[in-house]
């Protein structure tokens, strides 16, 4: 039997409504929010499920 090497990747979306002078300002304040945990994505985020081969092992 062969053996292969199967990514998941879970793709999770949320969009957030700051206040903000111009888009950076308003994408590094999400940012700082995501990396303090003020804003944690769940289940009720969830957009989809992809399944790729990464390798296939001789032997």
């Amino acid at each position: 039997m062969k053996k292969f090497c199967i990514e998941v990747k879970e793709v999770l979306r949320r969009t957030v409504e700051v206040e903000a002078a111009d888009e950076t300002e308003a994408t590094e304040r999400v940012r700082q929010m995501y990396r303090e945990c003020r804003m944690v994505l769940d289940a009720s985020d969830y957009e989809r499920t992809e399944f790729s081969v990464k390798d296939e092992k001789s032997g």
